[in-house]
Protein backbone atom coordinates (compact mmCIF):
# COMPACT_ATOMS: atom_id res chain seq x y z
CA UNK A 1 0.00 0.00 0.00
CA UNK A 2 1.11 3.40 -1.18
CA UNK A 3 1.47 6.51 1.34
CA UNK A 4 -1.42 7.82 -0.51
CA UNK A 5 -3.45 4.89 -0.07
CA UNK A 6 -3.14 4.75 3.17
CA UNK A 7 -4.07 8.20 3.64
CA UNK A 8 -7.23 8.23 1.67
CA UNK A 9 -8.31 5.02 3.94
CA UNK A 10 -7.31 6.35 7.02
CA UNK A 11 -8.93 10.04 7.07
CA UNK A 12 -12.51 9.67 7.11
CA UNK A 13 -13.97 11.64 4.28
CA UNK A 14 -15.60 14.31 5.92
CA UNK A 15 -11.86 15.48 7.04
CA UNK A 16 -11.19 16.21 3.76
CA UNK A 17 -14.18 19.40 3.29
CA UNK A 18 -13.94 22.95 4.71
CA UNK A 19 -16.48 24.71 6.67
CA UNK A 20 -16.58 28.21 8.77
CA UNK A 21 -13.94 29.36 10.16
CA UNK A 22 -11.87 25.91 9.10
CA UNK A 23 -8.36 28.43 9.72
CA UNK A 24 -8.74 28.04 13.42
CA UNK A 25 -12.11 25.99 14.01
CA UNK A 26 -11.28 21.70 12.49
CA UNK A 27 -14.44 20.39 13.51
CA UNK A 28 -17.77 20.00 15.32
CA UNK A 29 -19.26 17.60 17.07
CA UNK A 30 -22.19 16.52 18.59
CA UNK A 31 -22.64 13.73 21.02
CA UNK A 32 -26.27 12.41 21.91
CA UNK A 33 -26.43 10.02 25.39
CA UNK A 34 -29.41 7.81 25.16
CA UNK A 35 -30.27 4.70 27.03
CA UNK A 36 -32.32 1.67 26.46
CA UNK A 37 -35.73 1.74 28.51
CA UNK A 38 -36.52 -0.97 31.46
CA UNK A 39 -32.29 -2.32 30.76
CA UNK A 40 -30.01 -2.22 33.73
CA UNK A 41 -27.46 1.13 32.21
CA UNK A 42 -24.03 0.11 31.62
CA UNK A 43 -22.34 1.07 34.92
CA UNK A 44 -24.20 -1.36 36.66
CA UNK A 45 -21.99 -4.15 35.03
CA UNK A 46 -24.86 -6.55 34.33
CA UNK A 47 -23.20 -8.42 31.44
CA UNK A 48 -26.78 -10.23 30.06
CA UNK A 49 -28.22 -6.59 29.83
CA UNK A 50 -25.66 -5.02 27.61
CA UNK A 51 -25.46 -8.35 25.56
CA UNK A 52 -28.91 -7.88 25.12
CA UNK A 53 -28.49 -3.67 23.94
CA UNK A 54 -25.78 -5.13 21.81
CA UNK A 55 -28.22 -7.71 20.00
CA UNK A 56 -30.85 -5.38 19.43
CA UNK A 57 -28.81 -2.65 17.87
CA UNK A 58 -27.07 -5.36 15.60
CA UNK A 59 -30.61 -6.87 14.73
CA UNK A 60 -32.26 -3.17 14.10
CA UNK A 61 -29.33 -0.89 13.11
CA UNK A 62 -26.42 -3.09 11.33
CA UNK A 63 -26.18 -2.58 7.59
CA UNK A 64 -28.91 0.03 7.57
CA UNK A 65 -29.25 3.06 5.85
CA UNK A 66 -30.03 6.42 6.96
CA UNK A 67 -30.48 9.69 4.47
CA UNK A 68 -26.75 10.78 3.46
CA UNK A 69 -24.91 8.61 6.14
CA UNK A 70 -25.51 5.58 4.16
CA UNK A 71 -25.08 2.15 5.27
CA UNK A 72 -23.86 1.59 8.86
CA UNK A 73 -21.67 -0.91 9.96
CA UNK A 74 -21.22 -2.72 13.13
CA UNK A 75 -17.70 -3.51 14.62
CA UNK A 76 -17.92 -5.35 18.12
CA UNK A 77 -14.58 -4.81 20.37
CA UNK A 78 -14.34 -8.70 20.96
CA UNK A 79 -13.33 -8.99 17.08
CA UNK A 80 -10.94 -5.81 16.77
CA UNK A 81 -6.85 -6.26 17.49
CA UNK A 82 -5.80 -4.15 20.29
CA UNK A 83 -4.46 -1.65 17.61
CA UNK A 84 -7.46 -2.00 15.41
CA UNK A 85 -9.01 -0.81 18.81
CA UNK A 86 -6.93 1.91 19.00
CA UNK A 87 -6.90 3.55 15.06
CA UNK A 88 -10.67 4.19 16.12
CA UNK A 89 -9.85 5.76 18.96
CA UNK A 90 -7.51 8.15 17.14
CA UNK A 91 -10.02 8.73 14.16
CA UNK A 92 -12.20 9.89 17.21
CA UNK A 93 -15.11 7.09 16.10
CA UNK A 94 -14.91 5.33 19.70
CA UNK A 95 -13.43 6.97 23.45
CA UNK A 96 -10.86 4.95 25.21
CA UNK A 97 -13.21 3.80 27.52
CA UNK A 98 -15.07 1.69 24.92
CA UNK A 99 -12.06 0.07 23.21
CA UNK A 100 -11.98 -1.62 26.84
CA UNK A 101 -14.79 -2.87 27.21
CA UNK A 102 -14.65 -6.04 25.07
CA UNK A 103 -17.61 -8.52 26.31
CA UNK A 104 -19.95 -6.31 25.05
CA UNK A 105 -19.02 -2.95 23.71
CA UNK A 106 -19.68 -2.05 20.00
CA UNK A 107 -20.07 0.96 17.45
CA UNK A 108 -21.72 1.99 14.52
CA UNK A 109 -20.33 3.31 12.02
CA UNK A 110 -21.37 5.31 8.58
CA UNK A 111 -20.11 4.56 5.60
CA UNK A 112 -18.37 8.30 5.19
CA UNK A 113 -17.51 8.13 8.85
CA UNK A 114 -19.07 10.78 9.80
CA UNK A 115 -21.50 9.51 12.36
CA UNK A 116 -20.33 6.74 14.60
CA UNK A 117 -22.76 5.15 17.58
CA UNK A 118 -20.97 3.89 20.47
CA UNK A 119 -23.16 1.08 21.97
CA UNK A 120 -22.20 0.26 25.93
CA UNK A 121 -19.78 2.72 27.02
CA UNK A 122 -21.47 4.60 29.59
CA UNK A 123 -24.39 5.01 28.33
CA UNK A 124 -26.16 2.22 25.99
CA UNK A 125 -25.86 4.35 23.14
CA UNK A 126 -23.98 7.48 22.83
CA UNK A 127 -24.93 9.10 19.22
CA UNK A 128 -22.12 11.01 17.51
CA UNK A 129 -22.31 13.49 14.79
CA UNK A 130 -18.84 15.17 13.22
CA UNK A 131 -19.24 17.74 10.97
CA UNK A 132 -15.78 19.94 9.54
CA UNK A 133 -14.77 23.59 10.34
CA UNK A 134 -17.54 25.35 12.51
CA UNK A 135 -20.80 24.02 11.72
CA UNK A 136 -22.11 23.29 15.15
CA UNK A 137 -25.80 24.16 14.18
CA UNK A 138 -25.70 21.66 11.16
CA UNK A 139 -24.33 18.64 13.61
CA UNK A 140 -27.39 19.23 15.36
CA UNK A 141 -30.00 19.08 12.98
CA UNK A 142 -28.34 16.18 11.46
CA UNK A 143 -27.50 14.17 14.91
CA UNK A 144 -31.14 15.05 15.66
CA UNK A 145 -32.80 13.48 12.48
CA UNK A 146 -30.50 10.33 13.84
CA UNK A 147 -31.66 10.76 16.87
CA UNK A 148 -35.40 10.20 15.41
CA UNK A 149 -34.18 7.61 12.99
CA UNK A 150 -33.09 5.30 16.24
CA UNK A 151 -36.08 6.36 18.29
CA UNK A 152 -38.15 4.70 15.90
CA UNK A 153 -37.15 1.56 16.60
CA UNK A 154 -35.92 2.03 20.17
CA UNK A 155 -37.74 3.31 23.46
CA UNK A 156 -35.49 5.18 25.35
CA UNK A 157 -35.33 6.02 28.98
CA UNK A 158 -37.02 9.40 29.76
CA UNK A 159 -38.79 11.17 32.16
CA UNK A 160 -41.45 14.22 31.64
CA UNK A 161 -39.36 16.05 34.12
CA UNK A 162 -35.62 15.38 34.56
CA UNK A 163 -35.74 14.15 29.98
CA UNK A 164 -33.25 11.57 28.84
CA UNK A 165 -31.68 9.44 31.97
CA UNK A 166 -28.23 8.79 31.83
CA UNK A 167 -25.46 7.01 33.76
CA UNK A 168 -23.98 10.34 34.81
CA UNK A 169 -26.08 12.72 36.48
CA UNK A 170 -24.60 15.75 34.19
CA UNK A 171 -26.24 14.54 30.99
CA UNK A 172 -29.55 13.76 32.60
CA UNK A 173 -31.90 16.08 29.95
CA UNK A 174 -30.78 16.58 26.66
CA UNK A 175 -28.20 14.23 27.17
CA UNK A 176 -26.10 16.47 24.62
CA UNK A 177 -22.43 17.27 24.34
CA UNK A 178 -21.59 19.83 21.81
CA UNK A 179 -17.76 20.60 21.25
CA UNK A 180 -15.69 22.25 18.84
CA UNK A 181 -11.61 21.38 18.24
CA UNK A 182 -9.84 24.36 17.56
CA UNK A 183 -6.46 25.15 16.99
CA UNK A 184 -5.38 28.13 18.77
CA UNK A 185 -1.25 28.38 18.73
CA UNK A 186 -1.04 32.40 19.13
CA UNK A 187 -3.42 32.53 21.98
CA UNK A 188 -1.02 29.83 23.34
CA UNK A 189 2.21 31.68 22.19
CA UNK A 190 0.83 34.55 24.21
CA UNK A 191 0.04 32.68 27.30
CA UNK A 192 -3.45 34.16 26.73
CA UNK A 193 -5.05 30.69 26.78
CA UNK A 194 -4.00 30.25 31.12
CA UNK A 195 -6.64 33.48 31.64
CA UNK A 196 -8.67 32.37 28.94
CA UNK A 197 -9.62 28.89 30.06
CA UNK A 198 -10.95 29.60 33.87
CA UNK A 199 -13.47 32.29 32.13
CA UNK A 200 -14.75 29.55 29.77
CA UNK A 201 -15.16 27.04 32.87
CA UNK A 202 -17.52 29.98 34.68
CA UNK A 203 -19.71 30.03 31.82
CA UNK A 204 -20.14 26.27 32.09
CA UNK A 205 -18.12 25.35 29.93
CA UNK A 206 -14.66 23.05 29.69
CA UNK A 207 -11.95 22.92 27.61
CA UNK A 208 -10.37 19.48 27.31
CA UNK A 209 -7.09 17.91 24.78
CA UNK A 210 -7.41 16.53 21.67
CA UNK A 211 -9.20 13.34 23.34
CA UNK A 212 -11.67 14.64 25.40
CA UNK A 213 -11.00 14.40 29.17
CA UNK A 214 -7.90 13.85 30.73
CA UNK A 215 -6.03 14.34 27.74
CA UNK A 216 -3.60 17.23 26.59
CA UNK A 217 -3.86 19.93 24.21
CA UNK A 218 -1.19 18.51 22.11
CA UNK A 219 -0.16 20.74 18.47
CA UNK A 220 -2.13 23.33 20.42
CA UNK A 221 -5.31 21.86 19.69
CA UNK A 222 -8.05 22.42 22.13
CA UNK A 223 -11.48 20.76 22.71
CA UNK A 224 -14.24 23.27 23.95
CA UNK A 225 -17.83 22.04 24.69
CA UNK A 226 -20.63 22.10 27.24
CA UNK A 227 -20.90 20.71 30.67
CA UNK A 228 -25.29 21.85 31.49
CA UNK A 229 -27.30 19.74 29.64
CA UNK A 230 -30.27 19.61 32.59
CA UNK A 231 -32.67 22.60 32.20
CA UNK A 232 -31.32 24.07 28.68
CA UNK A 233 -32.70 22.97 25.47
CA UNK A 234 -30.43 21.59 22.75
CA UNK A 235 -30.84 24.37 20.83
CA UNK A 236 -30.01 26.70 23.63
CA UNK A 237 -26.82 24.53 24.34
CA UNK A 238 -25.31 25.14 21.01
CA UNK A 239 -25.99 28.82 20.86
CA UNK A 240 -24.11 29.22 24.16
CA UNK A 241 -20.92 27.34 23.09
CA UNK A 242 -21.46 28.99 19.83
CA UNK A 243 -21.16 32.36 21.17
CA UNK A 244 -18.41 31.73 23.46
CA UNK A 245 -16.52 29.45 20.51
CA UNK A 246 -16.91 33.21 18.26
CA UNK A 247 -15.30 34.95 20.93
CA UNK A 248 -12.39 32.93 20.72
CA UNK A 249 -12.25 32.59 17.19
CA UNK A 250 -11.92 36.34 16.96
CA UNK A 251 -9.31 36.71 19.81
CA UNK A 252 -7.25 33.96 17.91
CA UNK A 253 -7.25 35.76 14.93
CA UNK A 254 -6.16 39.04 17.01
CA UNK A 255 -3.35 37.16 18.99
CA UNK A 256 -2.42 36.14 15.32
CA UNK A 257 -2.10 39.66 13.84
CA UNK A 258 -0.35 40.93 17.28
CA UNK A 259 2.32 37.75 16.80
CA UNK A 260 2.92 38.93 12.99
CA UNK A 261 3.36 42.81 14.03
CA UNK A 262 5.65 42.37 17.36
CA UNK A 263 7.74 39.34 16.26
CA UNK A 264 7.43 38.64 12.40
CA UNK A 265 11.01 37.46 11.93
CA UNK A 266 11.28 35.47 14.66
CA UNK A 267 7.80 34.10 14.00
CA UNK A 268 8.57 32.81 10.52
CA UNK A 269 11.88 31.66 12.30
CA UNK A 270 9.84 29.07 14.55
CA UNK A 271 7.43 28.31 11.53
CA UNK A 272 10.17 27.34 8.80
CA UNK A 273 12.29 26.00 11.85
CA UNK A 274 9.43 23.44 12.51
CA UNK A 275 8.91 22.69 8.95
CA UNK A 276 12.80 21.83 8.01
CA UNK A 277 12.38 19.51 11.43
CA UNK A 278 9.07 17.81 9.93
CA UNK A 279 10.94 17.37 6.80
CA UNK A 280 14.43 16.24 7.82
CA UNK A 281 14.32 14.64 10.93
CA UNK A 282 15.31 10.55 11.13
CA UNK A 283 13.49 9.90 14.29
CA UNK A 284 10.55 12.23 16.01
CA UNK A 285 8.42 12.00 19.27
CA UNK A 286 4.49 13.07 19.10
CA UNK A 287 5.06 15.85 21.20
CA UNK A 288 7.95 17.12 19.03
CA UNK A 289 5.48 16.05 15.80
CA UNK A 290 2.59 17.40 17.25
CA UNK A 291 3.77 21.03 17.90
CA UNK A 292 5.96 21.45 14.31
CA UNK A 293 2.56 20.61 12.65
CA UNK A 294 1.08 23.24 14.37
CA UNK A 295 3.79 25.98 13.73
CA UNK A 296 3.60 25.31 9.95
CA UNK A 297 -0.30 24.63 9.80
CA UNK A 298 -0.07 28.36 11.18
CA UNK A 299 2.49 29.34 8.91
CA UNK A 300 0.18 27.80 6.46
CA UNK A 301 -3.21 29.88 7.27
CA UNK A 302 -0.70 33.31 7.61
CA UNK A 303 0.60 32.61 4.03
CA UNK A 304 4.07 32.26 4.93
CA UNK A 305 3.96 28.56 3.86
CA UNK A 306 2.44 27.82 0.59
CA UNK A 307 1.81 24.15 -1.88
CA UNK A 308 1.24 22.27 1.28
CA UNK A 309 -2.48 21.32 1.73
CA UNK A 310 -4.44 22.99 4.98
CA UNK A 311 -5.14 19.46 5.71
CA UNK A 312 -1.95 18.85 6.59
CA UNK A 313 -2.24 19.23 10.32
CA UNK A 314 -5.49 17.59 10.55
CA UNK A 315 -4.19 14.15 8.51
CA UNK A 316 -0.20 14.31 10.51
CA UNK A 317 -2.04 14.63 13.62
CA UNK A 318 -3.71 11.50 13.37
CA UNK A 319 -2.04 9.69 10.87
CA UNK A 320 1.31 9.88 13.59
CA UNK A 321 -0.45 8.44 16.28
CA UNK A 322 0.63 5.43 17.61
CA UNK A 323 -2.05 3.09 16.29
CA UNK A 324 -1.60 3.90 12.92
CA UNK A 325 2.26 3.94 13.01
CA UNK A 326 1.82 0.71 13.78
CA UNK A 327 -1.07 0.14 11.19
CA UNK A 328 1.02 1.42 8.40
CA UNK A 329 4.03 -0.38 9.46
CA UNK A 330 1.76 -3.60 9.85
CA UNK A 331 3.88 -4.57 13.16
CA UNK A 332 3.85 -3.77 16.53
CA UNK A 333 6.37 -1.31 17.58
CA UNK A 334 8.18 -0.22 20.07
CA UNK A 335 8.54 3.84 21.62
CA UNK A 336 11.70 4.16 19.50
CA UNK A 337 10.64 2.69 16.23
CA UNK A 338 7.69 4.66 16.52
CA UNK A 339 9.35 7.89 16.66
CA UNK A 340 11.01 6.15 13.68
CA UNK A 341 8.40 5.49 11.50
CA UNK A 342 6.63 8.50 12.57
CA UNK A 343 9.59 10.94 11.24
CA UNK A 344 9.50 8.60 7.68
CA UNK A 345 5.70 9.00 7.33
CA UNK A 346 6.14 12.50 7.94
CA UNK A 347 8.81 13.24 5.39
CA UNK A 348 7.02 11.10 3.15
CA UNK A 349 3.75 12.96 3.42
CA UNK A 350 5.87 16.24 2.91
CA UNK A 351 7.26 14.91 -0.45
CA UNK A 352 3.70 13.99 -1.45
CA UNK A 353 2.76 17.75 -1.88
CA UNK A 354 6.32 18.26 -4.05
CA UNK A 355 4.52 16.24 -6.77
Amino acid sequence: MSLQDFINDAISPWMNTEGDDSDIVLSSRIRLARNLDQVAFPTSDESDSMQRVLQHVEQEYNQQSFESFKQFQLVKMNELKPIEKRVLVEKHLISPSLAENTDTGGVLISENEQASVMINEEDHLRIQVYFPGFELSKALEQAQDLDDWFEERTRYAFDETRGYLTSCPTNVGTGLRASVMMHLPALTMTNQMNQIVPEINKLGLVVRGIYGEGSEALGQLYQISNQITLGKSEEDIVEDLKSVVKQVIESERRARQWVMQQSGVQLEDRIFRSYGVLAHSRIIESKEAAKCLSDVRLGIDLGLIKNISKNILNELMVLTQPGFLQHYAKKTLQPNERDFFRANLIRERLQLEQY
